[in-house]
């Protein structure tokens, strides 16, 4: 086994029109911020997702920096944020001049618990950020209602969790808008990029005005307002069609995935806690995530390294951000400390085979 490849945690598929697409931008010279694959992929994504605009960007976290200044978040405003999710949710409420309040997560998921919501709410809180951690939805209903009731937007975060479903209906199309993620390990990749999706015409035009650096649509170089430089490339684009044109494909192939991961792993699960599944929701296994039943962030530690020793590369779950330097806080959050520091994420993308996960299984039950 000692020659086998390294099995990596991630890595993007570039098998459709990527390249043909994105020389057609090299040989026409469209390589910039304008061009005919932006409006292209974000027609492709707004249909994907069920909803009315969808407006590109240069990554995620300018997206959800972007959503939050459409939104008019002011310095000295609080936002809900998950405990466990990755920094950048919390970072770009801080952009704003607004305070992240944590909240604790459920168990499983890791997802923004409801339950815990109404007792961090004050007079300062403008909205909630749930998160679809690893691709499995939010319990939105629930998040939606406590929302109405305080006059709170709700922003999804689905940077990790393009294709997933509540009832029947993708994530991106629930709160005021949301934000994706097309970093290069995601399950829709350019590169670097993101995207916020809305179904409100007033907050789709603010994305846009506030995208391009506050240029007037209809005046060029009058700038009505302080924007931001947060464009993405037609390149970037152009590869972000050519993935949509694979989506159902890719999803598909990740949800075989799991399943694989499951049957291999069924006969730890004194050990292992496995990724939950529900009726209600679709979730579409961005990461594959495990948590050990016992053991401790040292123990889970050790099972990374013992791992990478056998040429499988893997990640840790997320810390939670009250544990971060920029968020410390003494504040209590039990399943964010009890349940993080247990989770692994394995390799989850379209190259890894069956075989590997047999391999993955056998090098898990040596060390579990």
């Amino acid at each position: 086994m000692s020659m086998r490849e390294r099995i990596f945690v991630a890595k993007p598929k570039l098998a459709g029109n990527e390249r043909k697409y994105v020389l057609d931008c090299i040989d026409s010279n469209w390589i910039s911020s304008s061009g005919k694959y932006i409006s292209a992929f974000e027609e492709a994504f707004a249909s994907f997702c069920g909803v009315k605009h969808a407006v590109a960007t240069n990554n995620g976290t300018t997206a959800l920096h972007l959503a939050l200044v459409g939104l008019d978040l002011q310095p000295g405003d609080e936002v809900i944020v998950p405990d466990v999710t990755y920094i950048a949710t919390a970072n770009a409420v801080r952009y704003c001049g607004a305070t992240p309040v944590l909240v604790d997560v459920c168990p499983g998921t890791l997802n923004l618990d409801p339950q815990k919501i109404q007792d961090k709410i004050t007079p300062k809180t403008r909205g909630i950020i749930p998160v679809h951690l690893y691709g499995y939805p939010a319990e939105m209903a629930a998040i939606q209602e406590i929302a109405q009731k305080h006059n709170l937007w709700v922003v999804e975060d689905a940077a990790e969790a393009h294709g997933a479903e509540i009832l029947g209906k993708k994530v991106g199309g629930f709160g005021q808008c949301a934000i994706f993620s097309f970093f290069g390990n995601k399950i829709i990749t350019t590169g670097e990029g993101g995207m916020i999706t809305t179904n409100d015409d007033t907050l789709a035009a603010k994305l846009r005005l506030f995208r391009g650096q506050g240029m007037d649509p209809n005046r060029r170089y009058w700038f009505p307002v302080i924007g931001y430089n947060y464009r993405m490339t037609n390149i970037q684009a152009a590869i972000g069609l050519a993935q949509m044109e694979e989506v159902e494909s890719a999803l598909l192939a990740r949800e075989n995935l799991a399943k694989w991961y499951n049957e291999a792993l069924a006969n730890l699960e004194d050990k292992l806690i496995l990724p939950q599944s529900m009726s209600l929701v679709k979730q579409v296994y961005w990461m594959y995530t495990i948590f050990l039943k016992n053991g401790s962030e040292t123990s889970r530690d050790e099972i990374i390294q013992f791992l990478d020793g056998q040429g499988i590369e893997t990640r840790p779950v997320f810390y939670p951000l009250h544990r971060l330097p920029p968020y410390e806080s003494n504040a209590l959050y039990p399943v964010a400390d009890s349940w993080a520091g247990k989770g692994i994420n394995l390799p989850t993308h379209l190259d890894v085979t069956q075989e590997d996960v047999a391999y993955i299984a056998n090098c898990l039950k040596q060390i579990v």
